[in-house]
């Protein structure tokens, strides 16, 4: 990291197979950034989450367990897109047809169309339901192992992820038509699904301490970084912002060992002290300024 009047930069450097990887971001104070990978520019984001995934902890991703299911979705269908490439595009996809059934069902209520324009529409929400609620629960088998072993390391006893979900039918579709016309919305199918994030059998989000939540959500991405770094050609980037406030000093030595076997990892806290950490792994920052420790 280095810091001017004008602009910040942060360089990342990895390894993608036996190719080193440097990623530079320049940050202007007056707005706007720059992103080049290899010394070429990147006009678009996701090119560089192609090729440098980067799994970020803040204190607002608690919202992942004491959130709604909206908000949990919407994090385990980003992790699908990193773990299952050839099926990121199923979330958007499956939207988008549930997107067109809605628009019909505004028409059909407005008299500017019929039942009958429906059909296709039941076809491709059920077809696309389908897929996104297996590729779901591939997901959740997936992180499901990890998750349990890295949260047990930082005792939190048996934690475990639960799809809470069925599979929709054009037929199914079809017999709530009436239901779905008076509120304007397809009431059934994986937009409306829950995961639950569980440990000893509770659900964290209505029986769990905030202490509890925040290791379950760690948990969640140390599980997948690890995923990340035996399938994919070079490990994740960490970025963990205020992570160990609410830590002991035994597990702050556990999330040490654990992210410090891999990859990059930046941690952020207000004292030194509560960093597990050899002298030159530490920076310190002060406003515009950015040294060793």
């Amino acid at each position: 990291m280095r810091f001017g009047a004008d602009v910040g930069r942060v360089d990342i450097h990895g390894i993608r197979g036996d190719v080193a990887v440097e990623t530079d971001v320049l940050l202007r104070r007056s707005g706007g950034r720059e992103i080049t990978l290899n010394g070429a520019r990147v006009e678009r984001v996701d090119r560089l989450r192609s090729e440098l995934a980067t799994l970020v902890f803040t204190p607002d991703r608690l919202a992942i367990v004491k959130g709604g299911p909206a908000v949990r979705r919407a994090y385990f269908d980003r992790a699908l897109g990193r773990l299952l490439p050839a099926q990121a595009g199923v979330p958007a996809a499956y939207g988008e047809a549930l997107g067109q059934r809605n628009a019909s069902l505004r028409r059909i209520s407005l008299g500017l169309s019929t039942r009958e324009a429906l059909a296709p529409w039941n076809e491709r929400v059920a077809e696309l339901g389908l897929e996104l609620l297996e590729a779901r629960r591939r997901v959740l088998d997936l992180l499901g192992p990890g998750f349990a072993e890295r949260a047990g390391e930082l005792g939190l006893a048996g934690a475990a992820l639960e799809y809470r979900g069925e599979p929709v039918t054009p037929s199914s579709l079809e017999a709530r038509i009436d239901r779905d016309l008076e509120r304007g919305s397809t009431g059934l199918g994986p937009h409306l699904d829950e995961i639950a994030i569980l440990a000893g059998g509770r659900d964290l989000r209505s029986f769990g301490s905030q202490g509890e939540q925040r290791l379950a959500v760690l948990s969640v991405l140390l599980a997948e970084a690890d995923l990340i770094a035996e399938t994919r050609p070079s490990p994740p980037l960490l970025l963990l912002d205020d992570v160990l406030s609410e830590l002991d000093p035994g597990r702050r030595e556990i999330l040490a060992a654990r992210v410090g076997g891999q990859g990059q990892t930046v941690i952020t806290t207000t004292s030194r002290q509560a960093l597990p950490a050899e002298p030159a792994q530490v920076i310190e920052v002060t406003p515009g300024q950015a040294r060793g420790a």
